[in-house]
């Protein structure tokens, strides 16, 4: 990448496919083009904010060091903001976003397998309980 390469958001916006993806992220353009299919988050998540300022999306979730070791390594210019571009994301660019988080990034996965896990345990010590009762009372009964 050349160190003083521009581009506007014009130019931006037009590189939204996933054979050819930039994405925003506070004021320099990265090329997420060969980094889609290995995105953890699926492509999707990239395909979302493809030619766009992705900056918020990008802090809300809290990346790594690691993933902003890799953004590093995709850069391809600055952004040159011109009359009628879209205001700046406000977003802290040490992984804590400028407002509350208004979702989950795993949607809600972890949770519902920890109450799948819940209720088997519970069902298993339920029959365990039952069972022994039950051995307890013929038992005793004889």
């Amino acid at each position: 990448m050349s160190e003083t390469q521009e581009l506007t958001f014009s130019d931006v916006k037009s590189h939204n496919s996933k054979k050819d993806l930039y994405v925003v992220i506070h004021d320099t353009v990265y090329d997420a083009t060969k980094f889609i299919d290995e995105h953890p988050g699926g492509e999707e998540v990239l395909l979302d904010v493809g030619g766009q300022d992705a900056t918020e999306a990008f802090e809300d979730v809290g990346h790594s060091d690691e993933a902003r070791s890799i953004l590093d390594g995709l850069k391809t210019a600055t952004l040159k903001r011109v009359p009628g571009d879209p205001e700046p994301q406000s977003a802290d660019p040490k992984g804590v976003a400028a407002g509350p988080k208004t979702h989950s990034t795993d949607g809600g996965a972890g949770m519902g397998v920890m109450f799948y896990a819940l209720v088997l345990v519970g069902g298993g010590l339920a029959f365990a309980a039952y069972k022994y009762l039950q051995a307890k009372s013929e038992a005793e009964g004889k």
